[in-house]
This record gives C-alpha cells, sequence and structure tokens, in this order.
C-alpha cells in the first residue's frame, strides 16, 4: 500500500572492514488517521509500515477484529495519513466504552483512552510456563534484528513469539507504535496474535498492557519492568508480564490463580 510521501531510506556505504558510525539522529514524523471523515489520533512514529500500523491501533482500542472490518482504508498521497471507514456501530462501542482521554506516559504517544479494570479483556488460555534460557534467546534474536537500533541506539522493538520462533518483528521511535505494527503485521499475515508472547524492548506500561489484553497474548516480557497500572491490567486480564527477562532471575507478575 502507498503510505504517502515517505522520503527512501539513505543507504550507509561503508568499507566492510570498518564499523558504520552512529547515525547521530532518528527518524521521526506525525502521521494522522481520520476514522469515518473524524480525526481520532495522530502519532508520532517512525515512518514506516504505517499500514500495519494502522491495523495494529485499530485492533488495540477494539474498534476491529481482523483487516475485514475494514470497509475502507486509503492513504493521503500529500502527507503521511490515512482515512478508513468503519461499520459506525463498531465505531460506537467503542465510544460508548467507560474510556478516559489521558496523558500516556510512552514515548511517541500524546494521548490515549485508559479504562476501567471491568474494561480489561480476559484471557481463557493458560499461562505459559517460563523456559528462562529460550526467553533470553528470543530476545537475542530481537536485539540482532534492530537495524535502526545498530544505527542510533534511540529506537524500540517489539516482536511476537510462541517462545521459540520469532515473529513479526518491528522497530519505531515509540514503543507503543512498535507494538501495534507487530499486531498489525500478524493480523495482515492472517495470524492471531492470541495466546502468543509479546516482547518489548521498553518499560511496559498500562497503555500497553491494555493493548496486550486486548490482542489476549498470554505474556508481555522485557528486559525492563512493568508500571503497577500494567501489573493490575495483566492480573485482571488473567496476563503474565515478565520483568527483567533477559536476567538470570526473571520477575513473573501473575494472577493469583496463576501461582
Amino acid at each position: 500500500m502507498n503510505e504517502g510521501n515517505v522520503e527512501p531510506e539513505v543507504a550507509i556505504m561503508s568499507d566492510p572492514d570498518i564499523t558504520p558510525a552512529a547515525l547521530d539522529s532518528v527518524e521521526e514524523s506525525p502521521v494522522w488517521l481520520e476514522l469515518n471523515g473524524a480525526p481520532v489520533v495522530t502519532w508520532m512514529c517512525t515512518p514506516d509500515d504505517l499500514d500495519a500500523l494502522v491495523i495494529g491501533w485499530l485492533f488495540g482500542e477494539g474498534y476491529i477484529e481482523s483487516p475485514r472490518d475494514i470497509l475502507r482504508m486509503r492513504p493521503c498521497t500529500k502527507e503521511l495519513g490515512f482515512w478508513v471507514d468503519l461499520d459506525p456501530l463498531r465505531v460506537a462501542a467503542v465510544d460508548g466504552m467507560s474510556r478516559r482521554r489521558i496523558l500516556a506516559s510512552g514515548c511517541g504517544s500524546v494521548t490515549a483512552f485508559l479504562g476501567t479494570l471491568a474494561d480489561v479483556p480476559r484471557r481463557t488460555g493458560t499461562v505459559p510456563p517460563v523456559d528462562t534460557p529460550a526467553l533470553r534467546a528470543v530476545f537475542k534474536e530481537l536485539f540482532a534484528r534492530g537495524t535502526r537500533y545498530k544505527e542510533t541506539g534511540g529506537i524500540h522493538a517489539a516482536a511476537l513469539t510462541d517462545g521459540h520462533t520469532l515473529y513479526h518483528h518491528a522497530e519505531d521511535i515509540g514503543r507503543h507504535n512498535a507494538v501495534d505494527k507487530v499486531f498489525g503485521a500478524a493480523l495482515q499475515a492472517g495470524h492471531n496474535p492470541a495466546d502468543l508472547i509479546l516482547l518489548v524492548t521498553g518499560r511496559i506500561s498500562g497503555e500497553l498492557a491494555f493493548k496486550a489484553a486486548r490482542a489476549g497474548v498470554a505474556a508481555v516480557a522485557t528486559p525492563s519492568i512493568p508500571s503497577t497500572i500494567a501489573v493490575d491490567i495483566a492480573r485482571a486480564a488473567e496476563m503474565l508480564l515478565i520483568g527483567r527477562a533477559v536476567s538470570g532471575a526473571p520477575q513473573l507478575h501473575k494472577t493469583p490463580a496463576a501461582r
């Protein structure tokens, strides 16, 4: 899909025996979305995989269950933005939820919608066992795929995994955007994120935990730590949070039933 006037990336050419110098900045662009003719969000993001970003955000916010729910999606040809048409009943259902607009804690996200714990979807699957060496191995692969991280050191990444194989890796200046891109790519490929493990490279915020619960993932793992709100959301969703996942002693935040 045409993603608007996106400047082509410039290849960094160097002698193969010389390590390329790190770039001194990371690309950031505003990308807007209008839903049924009304502005709903503007992302400050890394301007690639934008169709996956749109689909993943709509999924994570509860507007769609799959790309088939999108009646029409078209990019603006003059600037970075999208128009999406959905069944008005779907939009009304989300707008009717007891959610409040908040200032989000995540980089690259100006505002977000966060509801009460009563709005958190409950999982029906089992909590996966934690295989610490395997988890460290998939994180090692995640870091190895981080092209922009190697160039700048100023980017987040996310991916889905079954605990052994890495799926749908994405990088973005905002960790929430990277998660949306991963969910969107999975849906575009016909893969359901439910019961997989979401890997993220930054802190697990409340907004990110809500997105993960909405997707039905079994667990969210990070080398960092979760926020207290993220822990509450994960327990309500019966979803496992794994902090300090690449350490020798990961921190597991479980529901009482899963202890």
